[in-house]
C-alpha cells in the first residue's frame, strides 16, 4: 500500500535526489508504481523524438529518468541469520538502484523487493532517479526515422549512453561509494542492464524476453541441432514447454498452451552466438546458445545473459582429454579450473579459488547415471571429475614442452577453451553454473581429432551429453531455485538482490 503523507524517510530520500518519491509497504504496488514511472519516461522520450524527426527541436533537456527503489536500514532493523544467501542487507545504512524493462523484469523486482522487506520488515521508497534514459534504449531503430543531414544532432538533443556510469564495480566488489552516496541494492545499474539486453539481441538473433533461467552453453553447431529436434518434438507432443523461439523470433507454438500460432521464420544467415529458447509459462526451460569457440565469446556472452538473473548455466562441449585411460566419448566433469585463458583477470584476479556448486555437481552426476543406465563404480568407466585447463590458444597442441609441466602439475585431466572462463563469471556474478564435457581427441598421447574419427565420435556421443544436460537442469528445476544460489557465492559485502 502506498502512504501519500509526508514522512521522514521519504524526504531523506528526496534530500539525495530521488524525485517524488513515495513509501510502500507492498512489493506488488511498489513494482505497479515503477512501471507506471518507467512507462512515463519511455513515453516522453519516444514523442520527443517523434517531434524531432518531424522537424521540430527539444526546448530543452527531456524529463525522461529511470525509476529509483531504496531502503534505509536503523541498526535494530538488521537481519544478520547467517542462512540467508541473498535478501538481507548486513550494515545500517540508505541503499537504493535504478530500475528498467518492468515489462521484463517485474516477477524478478516484486520476489526481490518482497524478500528484502519480508527479512528487515521495513518499507521502500519509490521514485524517479537522476539517471536518464538513453535514446538507444529506449528507440532501438531511431536513426531510420531521422535523415542523414539531422542524423548529428541527436547526440547533443537527445540523451546518449554513458559508459562512464555503466561498468561491473558492483559485481566486481570494487564499488566504493562516495560519503552521501547510497549503498548498491542490485549487482547491475539499469543502464548497465539496458546496454547487456540491446547486446544479447545483436549476439544471438533474440529478443531478452524469449531467454530462460536455465542455460545450456556449447561450443558445436552438432548439439544445437539435437536441442531443435527434441525441442520441436516437446512442442508437438508435451505438455512443459509452450514455445520454441530460434533466431529471428521465429516462434513455434504449442497449441495445446498457447492459443496464438506460429509467427516470424527463422533467420538465414545465423548471428555470432545463436540462442535457441524452449520455454515455460513460468520462464523456467531451457535456453540454448552456441557461444562457438574460444573464451572471449564465452566471456561476452555471459557478461550479457548475467543481467536476466539466470538460476543456472551449464557448459556442455568437447574437450581434449589428457590421461591415458581415458577414451574418446567419456566424460569430464569438472570440479576445478585452472584460467590459462586471461581474459577476466582485470576482473577477477587469478589468486581467487573458483569453487565448484554442490548442488549443480551433485545435479550433473545423477543426469549421467539417469541417461547412461551406468550405475556404482560403473559410472567411473565413463566420467571423470576433476580440473579443466581452458586456454586462449587454439591450437595449444603446439607448445607441448611448455604446457606439459604445467598441465602435469595442476593434476587436469581435460583441456577446452571456454570452461573456466564461463565458471569465473558465474562465480563473478553469482550465477550457479557447471561443466560437463565430452573427450573428443587425446593430443597428448597421439589422438588427434582427425576427420573420420570425429564423425564417429559425433554420431555416438552429442545427443546422450545433451540429454544428460537437459536432465541435469530437470533435476535442479524439480529441486528449486533457492537451493542453488548458494551463499558461496555472495561475498561480504552484498547488495539485497540475487
Amino acid at each position: 500500500m502506498e502512504e501519500l503523507v509526508q514522512n521522514p524517510l521519504v524526504d531523506a530520500f528526496e534530500a539525495l535526489g530521488v524525485r517524488e518519491p513515495r513509501l510502500y509497504h507492498d512489493p506488488e504496488a511498489a513494482v505497479e508504481r515503477i512501471t507506471e514511472l518507467y512507462d512515463a519516461a519511455i513515453g516522453r522520450l519516444n514523442e520527443a523524438f517523434q517531434r524531432f524527426a518531424r522537424g521540430q527541436r527539444p526546448d530543452g533537456p527531456i524529463d525522461a529518468c529511470y525509476p529509483y527503489v531504496g531502503v534505509r536500514l536503523e541498526p535494530d532493523e538488521l537481519n544478520l541469520d547467517g542462512r540467508l544467501a541473498y535478501g538481507v542487507l548486513h550494515d545500517p545504512g540508505f541503499y537504493g538502484t535504478t530500475l528498467t524493462r518492468p515489462s521484463l523484469f517485474a516477477d524478478y523486482y516484486r520476489t526481490q523487493l518482497g524478500i528484502l522487506m519480508a527479512n528487515h520488515r521495513v518499507p521502500v521508497v519509490v521514485g524517479t532517479s537522476t539517471r536518464p534514459i538513453p535514446l538507444p534504449f529506449a528507440i532501438e531503430d531511431m536513426m531510420t526515422e531521422v535523415s542523414r543531414e539531422r542524423a548529428h544532432e541527436v547526440q547533443y538533443l537527445f540523451p546518449m549512453p554513458d559508459l562512464s556510469m555503466t561498468d561491473d564495480a558492483i559485481a566486481n566488489g570494487t564499488w566504493r561509494g562516495g560519503h552521501k552516496e547510497c549503498g548498491p541494492l542490485a549487482l547491475f545499474t539499469a543502464e548497465r542492464v539496458d546496454y547487456s539486453l540491446h547486446r544479447l539481441h545483436h549476439y544471438t538473433g533474440t529478443q531478452p524476453e524469449f531467454f530462460q533461467r536455465f542455460v545450456l552453453l556449447t561450443n558445436y553447431q552438432r548439439y544445437v541441432e539435437h536441442f531443435i529436434d527434441h525441442a520441436r518434438g516437446e512442442i508437438a507432443q508435451g505438455s512443459e514447454y509452450d514455445r520454441f523461439v530460434q533466431p529471428g523470433n521465429a516462434v513455434m507454438v504449442n497449441s495445446r498452451l498457447r492459443s496464438e500460432g506460429d509467427t516470424g521464420r527463422p533467420v538465414r544467415h545465423l548471428p555470432q552466438m545463436p540462442a535457441y529458447h524452449l520455454t515455460r509459462p513460468d520462464g523456467r526451460g531451457v535456453t540454448m546458445i552456441n557461444i562457438g569457440v574460444g573464451p572471449s565469446n564465452a566471456r561476452t556472452i555471459t557478461d550479457h545473459v548475467a543481467v536476466l538473473r539466470p538460476h543456472c548455466w551449464l557448459m556442455l562441449g568437447h574437450c581434449a582429454g589428457l590421461r591415458r585411460s581415458q577414451r574418446l566419448g567419456d566424460y569430464v566433469l569438472a570440479h576445478g579450473y585452472v584460467r590459462e585463458d586471461h581474459v577476466l583477470d582485470q576482473e577477477l584476479p587469478p589468486s581467487v579459488p573458483v569453487a565448484p556448486i554442490a548442488e549443480v555437481q551433485m545435479a550433473l552426476q545423477e543426469a549421467v547415471v539417469n541417461v547412461t543406465g551406468l550405475k556404482g563404480f560403473d559410472v567411473k568407466t565413463r566420467m571423470r571429475t576433476g580440473t579443466v585447463a581452458t586456454t586462449a590458444n587454439r591450437n595449444w597442441e603446439l607448445r607441448y614442452d611448455e604446457l606439459f609441466e604445467r598441465l602435469n602439475q595442476s593434476r587436469a585431466i581435460a583441456v577446452d577453451m571456454e570452461s573456466a572462463t564461463i565458471a569465473a563469471n558465474g562465480f563473478r556474478f553469482r550465477v550457479p553454473y557447471g561443466t560437463l564435457l565430452c573427450v573428443s581427441d587425446k593430443p597428448l598421447h597421439g589422438e588427434l581429432k582427425l576427420r573420420g574419427a570425429a564423425n564417429q565420435f559425433y554420431r555416438e556421443r552429442i545427443n546422450q551429453h545433451l540429454l544428460i544436460g537437459l536432465e541435469a537442469i530437470r533435476i535442479l528445476r524439480d529441486q528449486g531455485p533457492d537451493r542453488l544460489h548458494s551463499r558461496k557465492l555472495r561475498s561480504f559485502d552484498e547488495p539485497a538482490f540475487r
